[in-house]
């Protein structure tokens, strides 16, 4: 027998063939792989070495020894006659073609993955750009993040002033904050050619930073230092970095060295600029707590150096979001932020920050409904900051406020997502997104902004209870309790979540469940306007009518503030209970006399809350007025509306209550079916109450809305169901 023969029947060859395909496939798949898992490259080296190696003991292997179904034997221990070599023959071709199978299409599937990532970025990156990491705090303190990351900041600040220099947003470039991510990658991700980063170590008055500006595309340090100071020489590091760092790129990208001078924070104490470092680390999620903490420390920062304008700056900022929090009314918030706003502005007048908070602030922070040209005229002025500061982004809060205001949704939207593209990675951006598309009614775009915002920053009390909104639109009573208790979680300090929390589970007959909210309310806010609220709350969903107008006569004569329609509600209640005791004028004079020209369509310029309780008051004057002059109000509304932007026959609500109310029950009731009527019952809370009304009597008595009622009482009875089990869960596991 020939020798080629020979090798053949021992399956030399297919051995051999199959050796190399699978060596190869395992290489290939191991050399590309290892690299991505962090290996250095000896490892992917040792691998091609070791199957190399490999090969001629296999083959002399093969050549001695049998694969049997007894396990391996030498071959001259195996009988011809029962010799298994044909099997094991096919059996090595089929693993070598499917080797081979599976080798063509890793290669074609990294090909394709190689060549997205080669493609050329859909806009071109710009050498004069740079993104500046957060400063590695190595302090043993962890309280001294808040002083690398203010370092950071102010970093940034400086850089930006560069004005052929592109720099990334500050939040895009903290998102990448203790996360194993490349330069490359966050450059890419960033769209940027460069990268500064660097480490801070605090021990008493010394500081040690290291800093080093990176280009992202070959890992070259274009330029880098360490410094040993004391603390009280901070700033001068600050304008050392920021002067070299821009130097470098100037130089080396843009030609020229950057011309004027580079202002950093407008103070010269450190004990003042410590305190306003901290203030920026609790403002950032917007929380109760984080707001009023911020506050004391810029009072201490203005204290040390009362000239600190940017601390000045920010503390307009912390006001405006404490009246919306409802940590401060709007009232105090107006005169803080004109006194403060005003003071910054006499230093500082191009202030886009300073400009924009005061605008929007002494027009809408007046008890008086601002006039429809005030409000365009607000508008036209904000979009004139934002188009000469497109960089900031408290103007373009401002800007998309009062935008939605103005029933001008979409260039709300369409601000956010210009300053989405400049900051993709800005939390309290997304989340500004996300209510836009909640008010909107677009809620699966709502949630996932919402959602991505709290992936980034998820100590966002208000992105907590956004996403509970949309729950309702959902009927799931569970997932809604469990959002507001997360923002109750994160942020425990504020008086409004459990009063939301009260409110829910009592509009559920949840009585008991209720009262242990409502306790926290009335612990740490007992004169709060959500007090109020709950008070009220609680006593209609407890039928104790005498309850009720107790509370809703204390806070029309407390002329409480409007806060989540604390004080509508208590014009509403005390009309509606007028309404079926036939007492609608003497309750008109009461509230006439507590709150005058609140039920006067046609005063100037009255309280916006007297506004909405007019809406309100449609109920009583249904029973009380003739026909031509409800018609003659109803028309009236219309106008007012429109005047604003608003057209009412885009709210099937809206034109619901006035189809009703005009007797146009036909028209009522298809409106009903088309458009909410099948909707979970949980986006109409009193709808036994509202529904009890005199106007749609006849609307509930059609069969088709009946059938729906008793669909709703079902609905109602399983959501209760479930969030009581939900809350006796909890109870057993706290």
């Amino acid at each position: 027998m020939s020798l080629v023969v020979e090798l053949r029947r021992r399956n030399v060859f297919r051995v051999a063939a199959a050796y190399l395909v699978v060596g190869w496939l395992l290489t290939e798949v191991l050399t590309t792989i290892l690299p991505t898992l962090g290996a250095p490259e000896w490892v992917a080296r040792a691998v091609i070495l070791v199957f190399a190696f490999g090969f001629i003991p296999a083959v002399v292997l093969s050549w001695f020894y049998e694969l049997t179904p007894d396990g391996i034997k030498k071959e001259h221990e195996v009988v011809r006659d029962e010799s298994v070599t044909t099997q094991t023959a096919k059996k090595l071709d089929y693993v070598t073609v499917v080797a081979v199978v599976i080798g063509i299409f890793f290669i074609a599937f990294f090909s394709a993955q190689t060549s997205d990532d080669d493609a050329p970025p859909a806009a071109v990156v710009s050498d004069a750009s740079v993104a500046v990491l957060p400063f590695v705090n190595m302090s043993n303190d962890e309280d001294n993040e808040y002083f690398s990351d203010g370092l950071t900041e102010t970093l940034l600040h400086m850089l930006a002033q560069i004005p052929e220099l592109k720099v990334a947003a500050r939040t895009s470039s903290f998102a990448f904050k203790d996360q194993n991510r490349t330069v490359v990658e966050i450059a890419k991700l960033l769209g940027v050619a460069h990268i500064l980063e660097g480490s801070v170590q605090r021990v008493g008055d010394r500081v040690r930073i290291t800093a080093q500006l990176i280009r992202a595309d070959d890992g070259f340090h274009v330029w880098s230092e360490t410094y040993d100071r004391t603390f009280d020489d901070i700033f001068g590091i600050q304008d050392e970095i920021a002067e070299k760092v821009g130097g470098a790129l100037s130089e080396s990208i843009l030609g020229s060295a950057s011309g004027g001078q580079i202002a950093g924070v407008t103070t010269s104490s450190p004990d003042a600029y410590d305190l306003y470092l901290m203030a920026l680390k609790e403002r950032a999620t917007f929380s109760y707590g984080g707001l009023r903490a911020a506050e004391d420390l810029l009072k201490g920062a203005l204290t040390i150096d009362p000239d600190f304008l940017d601390a000045k700056t920010e503390l307009a900022i912390v006001y405006q979001h404490q009246s919306e929090t409802g940590l401060l009314g709007r009232e105090d918030a107006y005169t803080q932020i004109m006194a403060i706003t005003a003071q910054v502005l006499e230093a500082r007048p191009d202030d886009a920050d300073a400009r924009a908070i005061r605008l929007f602030t002494e027009r809408t922070f007046v008890e008086e409904q601002s006039s429809p040209e005030e409000m365009f005229d607000l508008i036209e002025q904000l979009e004139q900051i934002v188009a000469e500061e497109p960089g900031k982004y408290q103007p373009r809060i401002m800007l998309s406020r009062i935008l939605r205001n103005a029933q001008q949704a979409d260039r709300a939207l369409e601000i956010q997502l210009e300053a989405l593209e400049r900051d993709p990675f800005n939390p309290r951006i997304l989340y500004e997104i996300g209510t836009i598309y909640s008010g909107q009614g677009e809620w699966a775009e709502a949630e996932d902004y919402l959602r991505r915002s709290l992936q980034i920053e998820p100590v966002q009390p208000n992105a907590y209870l956004n996403l509970a909104f949309s729950g309702f639109q959902d009927g799931d009573g569970v997932e809604i309790m469990r959002q507001l208790l997360k923002a109750l979680e994160v942020d425990p300090k504020d008086h409004e979540i459990p009063g939301m929390i009260a409110a829910f589970l009592y509009n559920l007959r949840l009585i008991e469940e209720g009262d242990d909210f409502r306790d926290r309310v009335l612990a740490i806010a007992p004169t709060s306007s959500v007090a109020y609220q709950v008070e009220l709350s609680r006593a209609i969903n407890t039928d104790d009518a005498e309850a009720g107008l107790i509370s809703a006569r204390r806070a029309i004569e407390d002329d409480i503030d409007d806060r989540q329609q604390s004080y509508v509600s208590a014009v509403r209640y005390l009309l509606r209970e007028a309404v079926s005791r036939g007492t609608v004028d003497e309750e008109s004079a009461y509230l006439e006399q507590h709150a005058p020209g609140i039920l006067d369509i046609e005063a100037d310029s009255p309280p916006s809350k007297y506004r909405t309780a007019q809406y309100y008051a449609f109920d009583a004057w249904y029973v009380t007025l003739p026909s031509d002059e409800l018609n003659r109000r109803l028309d009236y509304f219309s106008e007012f509306a429109a005047s604003y932007g608003f057209d009412p026959e885009d709210n099937p609500r809206i034109m619901f209550s006035v189809m009703a109310l005009q007797g146009d029950t036909e028209a009522a009731v298809d409106l009903a079916l088309e458009n909410f009527i099948d909707d979970s019952v949980l986006r109409f809370v009193g709808w036994r109450r509202t529904l009890a009304q005199a106007q749609y009597r006849d609307v509930v008595a059609d069969p088709r809305i009946q059938a729906v009622l008793r669909t709703w009482e079902q609905e109602e009875a399983d959501i209760r169901e479930r969030v009581r089990n939900y809350m006796a869960d909890l109870q057993a596991t706290t």
